[in-house]
């Protein structure tokens, strides 16, 4: 079963980490982790995040690869094929459609804040061309929701970028895109760091970012750290899962799945030193910035530094999210290309899908502002809810549980070639027991929470 994809195949460990990478790194390193360090204690809560990277997410995360490229199909059928090679019941397939509709749902909203930054980004580049500059942020943003057409535009515009990609397949177009836009992602968030080094305030925000006051470290900072750390690196919707299924044989899964999460973790931290100095200079502190931080608090910066300055974080922030929406609409794709159809039909078909239903998303904002279901504030909410903090945990916690208890134990040993016999005990006993266990206490806490809000 170990024979090539019918897909196609990444043409390097390079490329895989670059994809890979690419689906992690997205607007959860960029936009949603310095808001979380901001709001739950700075050093405190990355010290947290740390630890759960490497006891929770990374097990996981090698659990996706060994189990895509054991079967090399989609998650759908992969497990299909191993649960009947392990004589298991099929039901275990129930996870690949579990990761499937959370990535859809996910790809529904996630278009709809990507087509914020797309919005932000024009209005820069407008003002570069003489412009009305963002005199007002929060007023700006204000009318961005409240206005259904710029809204549902500007999230086609960026599922169109979107299917663009994946329309193309593997080689022609999941590898020749990161290959730019990863390198492109990584010279843009240097350059915003080289402006906060020449604020002189680097140092102040490395050490609210790397010095932890240990009495700020509550279960709420915990969850949230184990939280983050799980969205941040894709787990849980299968799309990992589907890379790994492009894999080559003989590259080592444990190094390439260190270096995604060694890669991605860096890249949250980067983007954490290259926006807090720019918050200390010209907001006074770090730290109460919420979701906000970036669509409100950091345009008015941008009013000094200069409209280049919020065009090129803007454009960031869009490419971090192009990387990931690739990830995320490539599962369902590459089941109906299963299926029989052809791979551009199939891209499109799921694309336009995830676009009707962030529909929903959109108008949340302003037509449906009235609907606010399970007792979240808006659709969108809503939907992140069910999505990212139950579905991801639960399509998480069985994959760890598939790979630590049913997976035969000698095909994942051959998928894991290169670890050591003690590196492999000690990772199959994280999946068979702490990270079961991890995403338990955050899935308890994240029902509790929706439960109290209704």
């Amino acid at each position: 079963m170990d024979n090539r994809s019918i897909h196609g195949m990444w043409s390097s460990r390079l490329a895989f980490i670059l994809a890979a990478t690419g689906s992690a790194v997205g607007l959860g390193n960029i936009w949603r982790f310095p808001y979380m360090a901001s709001d739950n204690g700075g050093g405190a809560f990355v010290l947290v995040y740390l630890g759960c990277v490497a006891l929770v997410a990374l097990p996981i995360l090698f659990a996706e690869l060994a189990i895509g490229r054991r079967g090399r199909r989609s998650p759908i059928n992969t497990l299909l094929d191993l649960a009947r090679e392990d004589r298991s019941s099929r039901g275990w397939a129930g996870v690949g459609w579990l990761g499937l509709v959370a990535g859809v749902f996910i790809l529904s909203f996630y278009s709809v804040v990507a087509g914020w930054t797309l919005h932000y980004a024009w209005l820069y580049l407008m003002q570069l061309f003489g412009g009305t500059g963002i005199v007002d942020p929060a007023a700006t943003f204000g009318e961005l929701l409240s206005n259904p057409v710029e809204m549902i535009a500007w999230h086609g515009v960026f599922m169109v970028m979107t299917v663009a990609v994946v329309a193309l397949g593997v080689e022609k177009g999941l590898e020749r895109s990161v290959k730019l836009l990863m390198p492109a992602l990584l010279l843009m968030l240097l350059v915003l760091l080289g402006y906060g080094v020449s604020t002189g305030h680097l140092g102040e925000a490395a050490t609210f970012l790397f010095q932890p006051d240990f009495s700020k470290i509550t279960p709420g900072v915990v969850l949230s750290a184990m939280g983050q750390a799980f969205f941040s690196l894709s787990l849980g919707m299968c799309g990992m899962m589907t890379y790994g299924a492009y894999l080559p044989r003989d590259v080592s899964i444990p190094r390439v799945g260190a270096a995604v999460a060694l890669a991605d973790t860096g890249i949250a931290l980067l983007a954490g030193l290259a926006i807090f100095p720019i918050v200390i200079q010209f907001l006074g502190t770090p730290t109460g910035g919420g979701p906000g931080l970036i669509f409100t608090s950091l345009p008015s910066a941008f009013n000094q530094m200069g409209a280049v300055f919020g065009l090129l974080f803007f454009v960031l922030l869009a490419v971090a999210a192009w990387t990931s929406s690739i990830s995320l609409l490539e599962p369902a794709s590459a089941y109906l290309v299963e299926r029989g159809w052809g791979r551009r039909r199939a891209a499109i078909a799921m694309a336009t899908l995830c676009w009707a239903l962030g529909l929903f998303s959109a108008l949340g904002f302003n037509v449906l502002s009235d609907i606010r279901p399970l007792g979240q504030d808006s659709i969108l909410d809503a939907i992140n809810l069910v999505a990212n903090d139950i579905l991801l945990p639960v399509g998480g916690l069985l994959i760890a549980l598939y790979a630590g208890w049913r997976f035969d134990r000698q095909r994942l040993r051959e998928q894991m070639h290169g670890a050591p016999a003690a590196l492999f005990s000690v990772w199959t006993w994280l999946l068979r027991v702490v990270a079961p266990l991890a995403v338990l206490a955050v899935l308890a806490v994240k029902l509790h929470d929706a439960l109290q809000r209704l």
